[in-house]
């Protein structure tokens, strides 16, 4: 702004957005981001909408297409959109439904006791931020459409004809101009209209991808039916895992006009998996009604053992902690209001929805344990072992508490630390082997990163009591060069990264079979014992070259097998006559320090792949599958994904 300018600041200068101009400019604060999260988060609000129908009683069948030309299609039976003028806007009530933020049925409490959908934006929001969008609805008889392009109305509603349906039909493409990536994962959506299978039992929920067809020519296409809701969602993310009780606790019912419905079961893992939702929403934060089923839990199983005389033995105190070791479970209620809280807003807030929660619990299993003494007895013996462990667990953390703790002559001694003190300038490269991580350590740049070596294969967490975690070297180094502290009054677990070093954590292991799977025992550490680190987005993975490509003095650097191929043939067209050399990369330790820094190390020229989580429940299904003990479902996971995998033999 000029000088002569700067004083002219009056109410022309203020500029006034409303409703879908908003959201354009605006695109993450309705979604989250505008990346790959971002562009399926606007099929999950069209979704929801035929969610809500389902809810209400009137739709038990929703259809998402995957259209050849990557837009998407989302089909219901629910009542269709209102069609008819609404008196107020003076259009039709499905422009109205379609233009205006913060309108729909959602917000009449009259038409939707509950709804669902995170940021509650809706399809409006969808609309604003699609190149095209077409609704068709199907009601009284008759159907009905309306074109609109980046938000705005192409024409009028029109009334198609005569037509025995009913439903709502909701095809967009998404917006080039706001969403640089819009190739929709078909995983990634299958996996949540599972989800929502689960936690709205009796809904068939199919998806079809018309871009890719199977080995007889057909579209890809799956279905999803749940009749037990959460008792079999608890069963599925459990096949991998080994039950110590008969069958899945479930309750299902409404406590002071909250409706409550909970699933659980335990196993023989040593790692606590609840997953709480609202509305069909992942509060993968937690909030009131976890709390209410964690004390409903405890209290309920505390006095059963204690009544028992099976504690009597025991010298020294049971903590929250034991109750949910090895312990599954689902806790999924319905609120008309729900509050949001937390970072990214799935915690639930509402503090009336406590109470109700703890005592569905408390009954359903007071309950459980009288009808089932045996099992009873099972879960408090497995109480009893991770109280003992927890016990033993607190001895070794204390002993890498006090090395954490410690000045700089308290960090690994195989630690190569960076000279600057800023967590958010510092990273941390977690090296497979000492070899790589020599050359690592001559080829870094001192001032920011730091090369901590890690010898084999590090324990495999997924199958170790605590207090073997603890003990174990390569993990307590990691700890200690973190400087993070575990375990609080409440928590013997919670993790405070107050005093965390390194806002980067970068795991570089070699590009095979033994690497790879070095690469997901770290990965599982951090999803099971430092997930905090992975949700701020802390944790990468380096991606060194698999080739290099040599003819001469030229060189060049490959990924991939195709890149790999191209240089191939750009060197054999330079019209040199001498053979174009290919050596492949097998491990880090194969590179100078040089090449190490320019392919893998370099900011300016490494590719970094960031781990994020994209959804709570598959991914820990996912691990349980990979590093738990039943071999089938990892042998099922290998076969399946084997063709996209670089596997050396």
């Amino acid at each position: 702004m000029s000088e002569e300018n700067k004083g002219n600041y009056s109410a022309d200068n203020i500029q006034a957005l409303e409703g879908m101009e908003h959201v354009r400019l605006r695109p993450s604060m309705y979604i989250g981001d505008v990346g790959l999260r971002g562009l399926h988060h606007l099929v999950y609000e069209v979704v929801d909408n035929s969610i809500d129908e389902a809810m209400a009683g009137y739709c038990d069948t929703i259809h998402v297409i995957i259209n050849e030309d990557n837009s998407i299609s989302v089909e219901d039976n629910g009542r269709g959109i209102p069609t008819g003028m609404h008196k107020k806007e003076g259009v039709s009530a499905l422009e109205v439904v379609m233009t205006k933020i913060g309108a729909g049925g959602k917000f009449d409490k009259d038409t939707y006791k509950v709804s669902g959908g995170l940021h509650g934006v809706g399809v409006s929001c969808v609309n604003a931020l699609s190149n095209h969008l077409k609704a068709e609805v199907f009601r009284d008889g008759k159907s009905f459409i309306q074109e609109y392009e980046k938000g705005k109305p192409v024409y009028p509603v029109k009334e198609t004809g005569k037509s025995d349906k009913v439903g709502t039909t909701v095809t967009f493409t998404p917006d080039d101009t706001i969403f640089s990536e819009r190739t929709y994962n078909y995983e990634t959506l299958s996996t949540r209209l599972r989800e929502l299978s689960f936690l709205n039992k009796g809904l068939t929920l199919t998806i079809e991808d018309k871009r890719n067809l199977n080995e007889k020519g057909e579209t890809v296409k799956e279905t999803f039916l749940s009749k037990e809701g959460l008792k079999e969602f608890v069963q599925f993310l459990d096949s991998s895992r080994e039950p110590i009780i008969e069958e899945v606790i479930h309750i299902e019912g409404e406590k002071n006009g909250v409706p409550v419905e909970v699933a659980l079961i335990y196993n023989t893992s040593y790692s606590e998996n609840i997953f709480s939702y609202v509305n069909n929403i992942n509060t993968h934060e937690g909030g009131t009604h976890l709390s209410g089923f964690r004390r409903g839990l405890t209290g309920t199983l505390k006095k059963y053992a204690e009544e028992s005389g099976l504690l009597d033995k025991l010298k020294f105190e049971i903590s929250g902690d034991d109750f949910r070791e090895g312990l599954t479970a689902i806790v999924s209620v319905k609120v008309g209001e729900p509050q949001f809280e937390g970072q990214t807003k799935t915690k639930l807030g509402n503090r009336e929805v406590n109470a109700p929660v703890s005592q569905a619990v408390s009954q359903m299993l007071t309950d459980y344990l009288e009808e089932h003494p045996n099992d009873a007895k099972t879960i408090i013996q497995k109480v009893i072992l991770a109280a003992t462990a927890r016990h033993a667990a607190r001895k070794a953390r204390e002993m890498v508490q006090r090395k954490t703790v410690m000045s700089g002559g308290g960090l690994p001694g195989k630690l190569s630390d960076c000279s600057g003190n800023d967590p958010a300038e510092c990273e941390l490269y977690l090296v497979e082997g000492d070899s790589a991580g020599g050359t690592a350590k001559q080829g870094r740049d001192r001032f920011f990163q730091a090369i901590l070596p890690l010898r084999g294969k590090i324990l495999n967490v997924e199958k170790a009591m605590h207090h073997k975690i603890f003990e174990n070297e390569e993990i307590k180094n990691m700890y200690t060069a973190l400087g993070v502290r575990i375990g609080t009054e409440e928590d013997s677990k919670a993790l405070n990264i107050e005093k965390l070093r390194y806002h980067k954590m970068i795991i570089m292991c070699d590009a095979d079979v033994d690497g790879s799977h070095i690469e997901t025992l770290i990965l599982t550490f951090f999803f099971r014992h430092m997930r905090e680190l992975i949700e701020k987005g802390y944790i990468y993975i380096a991606t060194p070259p698999l080739y290099l490509v040599k003819k001469g003095k030229k060189q060049f650097y490959a990924w991939d097998d195709d890149q790999r191929d191209k240089y191939v043939q750009e060197l054999k067209g330079s019209g040199n006559e001498s053979s174009v050399g290919i050596q492949r990369y097998k491990g880090l330790g194969e590179m100078n320090a040089s090449q190490l820094w320019d392919t893998t190390m370099n900011p300016e020229f490494r590719t970094l792949r960031q781990i994020t989580i994209e959804n709570f429940i598959e991914s820990d299904r996912t691990f349980s599958m990979l590093m738990g003990d039943e071999v089938p479902p990892r042998r099922e996971f290998i076969e399946k994904n084997a063709k996209y995998a670089n596997i050396d033999t």
